[in-house]
C-alpha cells in the first residue's frame, strides 16, 4: 500500500514538473534545462523526507512557488531556480557554499535573501520584526528578484492555508493584508495584490467572503449580457477605423467589492463599478498614445463621460510603470461602467509588473518610475530610524501610498505621497533646503511650511541660512525622508547640549566632592525618574537640575544607607508586585488567571482566564474573536474583524491568544448598530418598539440625526450573542421607511 503511494506521489512530482518547463518554455533553451533539472534533482533529494502541514510531500511547496514565479509573474531561468532552492539552506543540510558551487554568485545571493528574510515574521519582538523587515527592502533594493519570489511563497502559502490552526491563518492572513498585498500592489503584479486580498478576507472574514462570492457568481450571466450590450456599437466602429484590439472584461475582486462596501456604507447591489471593461489595442511602438485616445474617442461617441473619473496614467505613468487610460461612462439602463483602454504592452506591463517592465526597458524604452521607487528605497535605507516600527509605518505610508505629482519652478515633475506639505516638497528636493526652509510660494501665493500640496501645484521653496530644523516640524511632514533628516538635525541639536550638561555636572560633582562614574549616574536616573543620560545632562544644561537638586540626591542616598538595616525583606511595594505580574504576561501566552464568569476559553489549553472585552470593537458571543496581552490591563479580547486587528496581529503576533466563546452563561453584551433610512412620523417609536417590545431587549443609549428627509439613527443595546443581533437586524430592516441596518464597532 505504501509503494502504491510512494509510486503516485513519485508520478505526480513529474507532472508538476513538467507543467513547470512548460511555463518556463518560450524563455528557455537547452542550458536552461539542463539548470534546472539539476535544481529540481536537488531540492527533491534535499526535501525528500519532509512533509507539509496538508501531508503532501514538502518538495510540491517549492515547485508551486517556481510555477507561480514563471508562469504569473514571467521570471526567467535564474529566478525558477531560485525558487526550487528557495528553502533548502534554511531546512536540509546544504549549505550556501553548496549552492554557490553548483551554481554560481548570482543564484547563491538570491538564495541568501529569502534565507534571511524566510524568519522575518517570528515574532520574538516587534522591533526585531520590524529590524528584519528593512534587512529585506535591502536586499529587494539590490535585487528585486528576491522579493518577487517571496511574493510567489507567500501566494502559495495562503493558498494552502487551509491546514493551518485558526490562529496561524488570522495572523499569517494579517501579515499578507498589512505587506505583502501592497508590496504586490506597488511593484504592479496586481492579479497577484487582488488574490492576496481575497485569500486574506476568506480567513479573517468568512462569512462576508462567502456572501460576496455567492452573489457574483449569481449576478454573473445578467453581467455578461449588459456588457455585450455595452461594447457591441463600440467594437463596431473600431472595426470601421481599422483598430487593431481585443476587448475583456474583469470583475472587481471581492476584497475591493467589501471596501467598497464599507467605505461607502451601502450593500452589494449598490456597488455600481463591479466589474470594468478592458479595451487592449495593438498599434506600432511609436503610436501607442495617439491610439489610445483614438479609442477614448470612439467610446465617449456612444456613452456619455464622467468627467471626475478620468484617470490619465499614460501621459503620468505610476510609480511601479502602470500605464492605461481609465474614463467612467453612463451605460445603458443609466448604469455607470469602467472602462479602461491601453495597449499590449502596458497591459503586460499590468499582469506581471516588473518582470515585464524589465523585458521592455531593455528595447530601449524609457526608464520608468519603479527604477525611482527603488532607488529611493536605497535612500530611506541609508538612514536607519532608531525606532524600527516607526520606520515600517513610514515606509509603508512612503512607499505604498497614492501619489501626487507636483511641478518646480522650472516645470520638473516631481512625485509625493498623498498627503505631503511644502516641507516635505522641500526635503524631496535636498536635504540642505529642507533643513533651511522658511516658506514657499504655490502657485505663485506664499504659504506656510505645513500647506498641503495637490497634484498639478507648482511649488517654489524659500530658503534662509539662519534657518535650523524645529521640533514641531515633525508634525508637518508626513515623508520618511522628512521625518529622518529633522530627527538627525534635532539630535545633534541635543548632543551638543548634552556635552555640555555633562561638562557643568563633571565640575558639580567635584564640587559635592561626588566621583563622576557610571554607577553615580546610574542612581541619579532613577532618583529622578530620568530615562537616559543624555536626557540628565541636557537637564543640567538648561537649569533644571543645579546643585540643589544634587544636595538632595546626596542626603536621600545617605539615608537610603540606614534603611535597609531597618526595612524588612518582605516588606515589597504593591505597586512593585503589579509590575512584575504585568511583565509575566507579557511572556506567557497562557497565564492561569481564575475568571470571574467562564464565557470565554483562552489560550493554548482552552484555560478560564481573566479577561476584559475591547471597547474599540465590542466582541459579542458568537463573534469570531482572539485575545490581546497589553502590558497594564491584562487579557483584552477583540473581534477578529476589529479595526485594529491587522496592526496587533501583524506586528504584535505573539502577544495574540487563543479564544473561544463557550455557551454556559446569559449574559447581555453592549453592542451598536447604525439605522438609516426616510424620516417618516412614528419611525424611531416602531424601532423602538421592535427593540424593547418584540426581542425584550435593554438600551444603553439611542440617537438619531435628522437631515433634509433622511435620518441616521445609532443605537447601543444589550445583547446575549451574533444570532440575536442578526435576528434584531433582520426585523428592524422590515420596519417601513428603514432602508439600511448595519452593525458598528462603538457609538
Amino acid at each position: 500500500m505504501l509503494e502504491v503511494k510512494a509510486e503516485k506521489e513519485r508520478q505526480e512530482i513529474i507532472k508538476r514538473y513538467r507543467n513547470l518547463l512548460r511555463a518556463c518554455k518560450p524563455n528557455t533553451n537547452i542550458e536552461d534545462k539542463k539548470i534546472i533539472r539539476k535544481a529540481f534533482n536537488l531540492a527533491v533529494d534535499a526535501h525528500k523526507d519532509m512533509r507539509r502541514k496538508t501531508g503532501e510531500p514538502y518538495i510540491y511547496h517549492p515547485l508551486a512557488v517556481a510555477l507561480i514565479s514563471a508562469e504569473e509573474i514571467g521570471l526567467g531561468t535564474t529566478s525558477v531556480v531560485c525558487a526550487l532552492l528557495h528553502d533548502v539552506v534554511e531546512d536540509t543540510d546544504y549549505t550556501l557554499t553548496d549552492i554557490r558551487g553548483l551554481f554560481g554568485d548570482k543564484v547563491s545571493r538570491i538564495i541568501d535573501g529569502l534565507t534571511k528574510i524566510s524568519e522575518i515574521f517570528d515574532h520574538s519582538s516587534p522591533s526585531m520584526q520590524a529590524e528584519n523587515f528593512r534587512k529585506m527592502l535591502l536586499t529587494l533594493s539590490e535585487d528585486v528578484r528576491v522579493i518577487l519570489i517571496k511574493l510567489a511563497d507567500r501566494l502559495h502559502n495562503m493558498r494552502t492555508l487551509d491546514a493551518m490552526s485558526h490562529q496561524n491563518q488570522l495572523k499569517i492572513s494579517y501579515e499578507t493584508l498589512y505587506l505583502f498585498a501592497p508590496l504586490a500592489h506597488r511593484l504592479g503584479l496586481y492579479a497577484i495584490k487582488s488574490e492576496l486580498e481575497d485569500l486574506a478576507l476568506k480567513y479573517t472574514e468568512p462569512e462576508i467572503f462567502i456572501n460576496i462570492t455567492n452573489k457574483i457568481q449569481e449576478s454573473e450571466k445578467e453581467r455578461v449580457r449588459f456588457i455585450n450590450r455595452f461594447i457591441n456599437p463600440i467594437k463596431k466602429e473600431m472595426t470601421n477605423q481599422h483598430v487593431n484590439y481585443t476587448v475583456a472584461h474583469r470583475t472587481k475582486s471581492v476584497h475591493s467589492i467589501w471596501e467598497k462596501m464599507k467605505k461607502k456604507e451601502i450593500p452589494f447591489e449598490e456597488v455600481f463599478d463591479l466589474f470594468a471593461v478592458r479595451i487592449i489595442v495593438e498599434p506600432p511602438p511609436d503610436q501607442e498614445k495617439a491610439e489610445c485616445w483614438k479609442v477614448y474617442s470612439i467610446v465617449t461617441d456612444f456613452y456619455r463621460p464622467n468627467p471626475d473619473r478620468l484617470r490619465d496614467w499614460i501621459s503620468n505613468p505610476k510609480a511601479n510603470g502602470y500605464e492605461s487610460l481609465h474614463t467612467t461612462v453612463m451605460g445603458p439602463n443609466g448604469k455607470w461602467v469602467e472602462v479602461q483602454i491601453r495597449s499590449n504592452r502596458m497591459d503586460e506591463i499590468a499582469e506581471k509588473g516588473f518582470a515585464a517592465h524589465w523585458k521592455y526597458k531593455e528595447t530601449g524604452n524609457a526608464e520608468s518610475g519603479l527604477d525611482e521607487w527603488l532607488k529611493k528605497i536605497r535612500e530611506l535605507l541609508k538612514s536607519p530610524e532608531a525606532n524600527a516600527l516607526d520606520f515600517l509605518d513610514d515606509f509603508k505610508l512612503n512607499l505604498f501610498s497614492d501619489e501626487i505629482f507636483i511641478f518646480t519652478p522650472k516645470g520638473e515633475l516631481k512625485t509625493l505621497p498623498i498627503g505631503s506639505t511644502s516641507l516635505d516638497f522641500a526635503y524631496n528636493i535636498h536635504s540642505q533646503i529642507g533643513d533651511n526652509c522658511i516658506g514657499a510660494k504655490v502657485n505663485h501665493k506664499l504659504v506656510p511650511l505645513n500647506h498641503q500640496l495637490k497634484s498639478g501645484d507648482q511649488v517654489e521653496i524659500i530658503t534662509s541660512g539662519k534657518q535650523k530644523p524645529k521640533e514641531d516640524w515633525l508634525g508637518y511632514v508626513i515623508t520618511a525622508k522628512a521625518k529622518t533628516r529633522i530627527k538627525a538635525a534635532l539630535k545633534e541639536d541635543v548632543r551638543k547640549v548634552a556635552e555640555e550638561g555633562k561638562e557643568v555636572l563633571t565640575r558639580k560633582f567635584k564640587q559635592l566632592k561626588l566621583e563622576f562614574n557610571n554607577s553615580n549616574i546610574a542612581k541619579l536616573l532613577t532618583f529622578y525618574k530620568i530615562p537616559n543620560s543624555q536626557e540628565l545632562f541636557c537637564q543640567v544644561a538648561i537649569g533644571k537640575i543645579g546643585l540643589r537638586e544634587l544636595k538632595a540626591f546626596i542626603q536621600e542616598k545617605d539615608r537610603s544607607k540606614w534603611l535597609k538595616y531597618i526595612t524588612s525583606p518582605f516588606s515589597r511595594k504593591p505597586g512593585k508586585e503589579k509590575e512584575a505580574a504585568e511583565n509575566e504576561i507579557t511572556k506567557e501566552e497562557s497565564v492561569k488567571i481564575i475568571g470571574k464568569n467562564d464565557t470565554l476559553l483562552i489560550g493554548d489549553n482552552m484555560d478560564k482566564l481573566q479577561y476584559t472585552l475591547s471597547p474599540c470593537c465590542n466582541p459579542i458571543p458568537g463573534d469570531d474573536v482572539f485575545g490581546f496581552v497589553t502590558i497594564n490591563e491584562g487579557i483584552k479580547i477583540h473581534r477578529s474583524s476589529c479595526p485594529n486587528a491587522m496592526n496587533m496581529l501583524s506586528k504584535y503576533a505573539y502577544r495574540t491568544v487563543k479564544a473561544k466563546w463557550t455557551n454556559n452563561e446569559s449574559l447581555a453584551f453592549l453592542a451598536g448598530i447604525k439605522i438609516i433610512g426616510i424620516d417618516k412620523v412614528g419611525i424611531v417609536n416602531n424601532i423602538t418598539k421592535v427593540i424593547s417590545n418584540e426581542l425584550n431587549l435593554n438600551m444603553r443609549s439611542i440617537s438619531v440625526d435628522s437631515e433634509a428627509g433622511t435620518f441616521v439613527g445609532t443605537v447601543m443595546l444589550f445583547v446575549y450573542d451574533t444570532i440575536h443581533l442578526k435576528d434584531l437586524i433582520q426585523n428592524l430592516k422590515k420596519v417601513e421607511g428603514v432602508q439600511q441596518v448595519l452593525r458598528i464597532d462603538k457609538a
